[in-house]
């Protein structure tokens, strides 16, 4: 499947200064949950909203307190990060995803990770007749980075499967959303070698690596997989699920130190600036493991229990060794899946959102308290 997009046809804002970019887009899939999530939200005992995966525990306190300590942050921050911060990722990097030989050029700390998977290709300089391409069924801003580039796409099962011809960008997401598939060393490393064969840049979207629970999730840039040469790979990891941090907006990029530097020349005239307090906070939370392994706990109980509630209750769970959700089928239309839970007040994310190959599948979040994790088991025994 492979898509172009034509910009002439974009309306034309008043006094036809520019074109309307948002026209390139497909409707943004969320909204279309709306209706179901009113019908959920009625439910006597309210809402249990297993959809987005939004985390609700709390910020750990030694983050809190260094974002606190640095909250006198009058001055504009920079691009690159401080020290502090470029010395926290690569000890990261060298140390959880046992990269090597990793120095301050080999990072880039981003605005949150969805920024940067939408910018990139417009970022790297991709546009109309380059190809990038990104698993059949995935997270649906990588599609959305090649349409603002008006580059094409193309979806894969299996990558080394596809014509290189063109193909500039091949985004991996190893744990995946939404199936939770874990990529093994010799699976990753059989495709870096295609890649590079072909001169193709890899993008590995890794942000659930710490959450694994079958399956133990490898870096792309583990000597194993990458033969201790970062050339032509960059590792997209962020806060938001390790340390609860989504309202912080902190994530970064790792890999290759040419195309890192192109990115940040880019991202220091564009003013992509993670906030100086966000900065120290970051340094502090990637500093200490003890509140990653507390959360894995939590979130290990819970999923668990909603797993354990949705194969009594008719499911089949496939895949969801790791991430943070369960890829669940009554081998039915996801929509119909979606009214039948929402009826109980429980809402989930249909899995045509990430692909029709997910047409008969929902993805179930287990970001939820206990409390309501414990309220959809009850309901869905009932």
């Amino acid at each position: 499947m492979t898509s172009s997009h034509d910009s002439s046809a974009a309306p034309s804002l008043p006094g036809g200064a520019a074109r309307r970019v948002s026209a390139l887009l497909p409707p943004f899939p969320w909204d279309r949950l709306e209706p179901y999530k009113a019908i959920a939200a009625a439910h006597a005992d309210g809402l249990v909203d297993l959809s987005v995966g939004t985390p609700v525990d709390p910020v750990p306190q030694l983050v809190q307190d260094a974002l606190a300590a640095a909250a006198d942050s009058p001055g504009y921050p920079t691009v690159w990060g401080t020290t502090a911060l470029k010395d926290a990722l690569v000890g990261w990097v060298e140390g959880r995803l046992g990269a090597r030989g990793m120095t301050h050029r080999n990072v880039l700390p981003v605005v949150g990770s969805k920024e940067l998977v939408a910018l990139l290709p417009w970022q790297l300089g991709l546009g109309p007749g380059d190809r990038v391409a990104f698993p059949r069924l995935a997270y649906p801003t990588y599609e959305v980075g090649a349409r603002l580039a008006r580059a094409e796409y193309v979806v894969y099962d299996d990558p080394t499967e596809l014509d290189p011809e063109g193909l500039r960008l091949l985004w991996l997401n190893s744990p995946s959303n939404p199936t939770g598939r874990v990529l093994g060393v010799d699976e990753l490393r059989r495709i870096v070698g295609w890649a590079r064969q072909h001169g193709v840049l890899v993008v590995s979207d890794e942000c659930y690596l710490e959450l694994g629970w079958e399956a133990e999730p490898v870096s792309v840039l583990h000597p194993d997989v990458c033969g201790g040469s970062v050339e032509g790979l960059i590792a997209v990891h962020s806060l938001s699920k390790r340390s609860n941090l989504a309202g912080y907006r902190s994530a970064f990029a790792a890999g290759d130190p040419e195309i890192l530097g192109e990115l940040l020349e880019i991202r220091k005239h564009s003013g992509f600036m993670v906030p100086a307090p966000v900065q120290a906070a970051t340094v502090a939370a990637l500093g200490d493991s003890a509140h990653v392994a507390e959360q894995r706990q939590r979130y290990a109980a819970r999923r668990d229990a909603l797993r354990a509630a949705l194969v009594a209750s008719g499911f089949r769970i496939e895949h969801s060794e790791a991430s943070l959700y369960l890829w669940a089928t009554r081998d039915e239309p996801c929509w119909d899946t979606i009214a039948d839970l929402a009826k109980h007040g429980i809402l989930v994310a249909p899995g045509e959102f990430y692909g029709s190959a997910g047409a008969d599948f929902v993805r179930v979040a287990f970001t939820a308290t206990d409390e309501r994790v414990g309220a959809a088991v009850a309901r869905l025994g009932g």
